[in-house]
C-alpha cells in the first residue's frame, strides 16, 4: 500500500493479524473472559452449556466469486448458531478458528470478522476467541454455546400424532445456488438468500417454550432433515404439499430453469429454517405453520410426501 502499512496477511503477521480481528468482535456482559487468554468465560444461568461445531470450507461452502467476505462471515456464524437454535437455545459464545493463504488480503479477513461480529450481534452472541493459521484455501471452524431457558429440545421427541411445523423460509438458498451455479445474478432475494441466510433466531425458544416434543434446523435439505427427527424418534412422518405456499422468486427460478419450485423447497438446503413437532392439542407458536403430520412407523418411507415416497434424494449428503 502507497503508506506502506500491511497489506496481506502474511505481512501483517499471525499477532498483528488475530489482535486486528479481535478488536472486531465487541464483548457481551456475560463474558467474563473474552479474547487474549487461554480460553475464555462465558456466564451460563441455566447450568448447562449448549455446544455445536461446524467447519466452512473455501470452495465447498461458499465461493470467492460468489459472495464478499461479510457474506461468508454472516452464513459461517449463522450455521453454528441455527444448530443451537435448534435445541430450542441462545446462542452466547462463538470459537473461530480460521486457516489462509498468507497473501490474503487483510482487509477481506477484517471484513470477514465484521460479517461474523454482525451475524453474532443479532442474538446478542460475542466472538470470545479463536485461533488463526496458514492454509492452502481458506478454512474456518465455527464453534458456538448457548443456553437453553426453557429447557433442550432433542430430535428424538415425535410421537404418533404431533403435528409437523416449520419456522422461517425455506427453498430459498437452493434457488440462489441453482441460479448462481447457471452463471446468473437475479432474481436478487434468492441469490442474497445463498450468500446470507436469515436463519428464525426467536422461534426455537419459542418453539422449547411452547412444548415442541423434537426439532432440527435445515441444513442439508428439508425431507432428509425430516428423516432423522423421524428415525430419531422411531415414527413416520408425512408432508402434506397442500400446506406449503411457493414465493413468486422460487417460482421464477423454476420457470427459468426447468426445476420443479416444490423441489427446491422439499430438497433444498442452507436455509437454516427450523422443522418441529409439537403434540396435536398444541397451540403452534406465531412464527410456525403446520406442514405434515407424524405417522405410524414401517410405511413406505420414513419421510413421505401426501403418502408418498418422494421419487428423488431429500438432500445433500457429504461423501455420496
Amino acid at each position: 500500500m502507497a503508506d506502506g502499512s500491511p497489506r496481506t496477511a502474511g505481512e501483517l503477521g499471525e499477532f498483528a493479524l488475530v489482535d486486528a480481528i479481535a478488536a472486531r468482535f465487541a464483548q457481551g456482559p456475560k463474558v467474563r473472559i473474552g479474547p487474549g487468554d487461554d480460553a475464555a468465560v462465558v456466564e451460563v444461568s441455566t447450568g448447562a452449556v449448549v455446544a455445536s461445531v461446524d467447519l466452512v470450507l473455501q470452495d465447498r461452502h461458499f465461493r470467492l466469486d460468489w459472495s464478499s467476505a461479510a457474506d461468508i462471515g454472516h452464513k459461517a456464524a449463522a450455521r453454528s448458531m441455527s444448530d443451537v437454535n435448534a435445541m430450542g437455545g441462545v446462542t452466547t459464545g462463538l470459537l473461530v478458528g480460521l486457516g489462509c493463504p498468507p497473501d490474503v488480503e487483510a482487509s477481506w479477513l477484517l471484513d470477514l470478522a465484521d460479517g461474523i461480529a454482525e451475524e453474532a450481534g443479532l442474538v446478542g452472541a460475542s466472538v470470545v476467541g479463536g485461533d488463526v493459521s496458514t492454509a492452502k484455501t481458506i478454512v474456518m471452524s465455527m464453534s458456538a454455546f448457548g443456553e437453553c431457558e426453557h429447557g433442550v429440545v432433542r430430535r428424538s421427541g415425535a410421537r404418533v400424532g404431533d403435528v409437523v411445523a416449520m419456522a422461517g423460509r425455506q427453498g430459498w438458498a437452493a434457488g440462489g445456488f441453482a441460479v448462481l451455479g447457471r452463471g446468473f445474478r437475479s432474481p436478487r432475494l434468492v441469490v442474497e438468500a445463498h450468500r446470507r441466510p436469515q436463519p428464525p433466531y426467536l422461534a426455537g425458544p419459542e418453539a422449547a417454550r411452547s412444548g415442541a416434543t423434537a426439532m432440527i434446523d435445515v441444513s442439508d435439505g428439508l425431507l432428509q432433515d425430516l428423516g432423522h427427527l423421524a428415525t430419531a424418534g422411531g415414527v413416520g412422518i408425512d408432508v402434506a404439499r397442500s400446506r406449503f405456499e411457493v414465493p413468486e422468486p422460487i417460482q421464477a427460478v423454476g420457470a427459468a430453469l426447468g426445476v420443479d419450485p416444490m423441489h427446491l423447497v422439499l430438497t433444498g438446503g442452507d436455509d437454516y429454517c427450523l422443522v418441529a413437532t409439537f403434540p396435536a392439542a398444541a397451540t403452534l407458536p406465531q412464527a410456525w405453520r403446520q406442514i405434515g403430520t407424524v405417522v405410524e412407523p414401517g410405511g413406505p418411507a420414513p419421510v413421505t410426501v401426501d403418502g408418498e415416497p418422494y421419487p428423488e434424494p431429500g438432500g445433500h449428503q457429504h461423501f455420496r
